[in-house]
């Protein structure tokens, strides 16, 4: 079904419909609407590109935001976590040996 924009019969709790479509009540719930609208479109768009630009890094058992903020930080970027030997992991603050090890594995995939 086609929407007819502008065409619309806003009615409210069962009264009579309000006036026609270029009555101030009409339009503000014209604005409303749209306004609800594009805030739900924005947190969608958000939520959907959050996961396309996830990191590598989130997905190794043991590194979270801040972890990955801190190897980010220290190595200059993801290319630069990429050719880190493990001991070059280790000295990131909160980067165990074995969890050097996981990065390690985890970037030459």
């Amino acid at each position: 079904p086609a929407r007819r924009a502008g065409h619309e019969t806003w009615v409210l709790d069962d009264r009579e419909a309000l006036p026609g479509p270029n009555h101030p009540a009409s339009l503000l719930a014209q604005r409303i609407r749209d306004e609800a609208h594009r805030f739900a479109v924005r947190g969608h768009r958000k939520r959907r590109a959050k996961r396309v630009v996830a990191s590598p890094l989130e997905a190794i058992a043991g590194i979270g935001p801040k972890r990955r903020q801190k190897l980010l930080a220290h190595f200059g970027g993801l290319k630069g976590v990429r050719s880190a030997g493990i001991e070059e992991l280790e000295r990131v603050d909160g980067i165990n040996r074995q969890l050097a090890e996981a990065i390690y594995r985890e970037m030459r995939r």
